[in-house]
């Protein structure tokens, strides 16, 4: 019981923070809920992390090489705009990146099942499927390929 009501708060609480999230650069409002694509991966994502900055430009391969309008790949940063802006003039990234400006980082990381508050943190879903993958620490194409292949074989179950 305690953990559906967990899952509960949890599942009503990301709509309230989605609206924290916007697009780098320009600030568009962004939701998790607007992701089209079957397979979307979230990498939460900080410039003073060392394994966060290690880890994007594999994530940036790898997502270069999926089918176009299969995978979904956003970059949540929990940092301020001067930081992001900096950071990906020398490490660019071809993803799409956003950027969380609410005032509780550690909730919206419960939001999307990191407990521990770790960073880097990825998720992985598909669409129309209840399983997830965690990712915490740095995740690369190798990670990335065994989550989907796993979620996969999960969803088709």
């Amino acid at each position: 019981m305690k953990r559906f009501l967990m899952a509960a708060v949890c599942l009503l609480a990301l709509p309230l923070m989605a609206s924290e999230l916007v697009a780098w650069p320009g600030g568009k409002p962004q939701r998790t809920e607007a992701l089209r694509e079957p397979v979307q991966v979230i990498n939460l994502w900080a410039t003073w992390c060392a394994p966060c900055r290690k880890e994007m430009p594999a994530m940036s391969a790898w997502y270069a090489k999926q089918p176009k309008g299969k995978v979904a790949l956003v970059g949540i940063a929990l940092d301020n705009e001067e930081n992001i802006e900096r950071f990906l003039k020398t490490t660019p990234v071809r993803y799409p990146v956003w950027r969380y400006t609410g005032n509780d980082s550690r909730a919206f990381m419960k939001t999307l099942g990191n407990e521990i508050g770790g960073l880097p943190f990825t998720v992985v879903a598909i669409k129309g499927c209840g399983h997830r993958e965690r990712i915490t620490g740095e995740a690369d194409g190798q990670k990335l390929d065994a989550a989907v292949k796993k979620l996969q074989a999960q969803c088709r179950a």
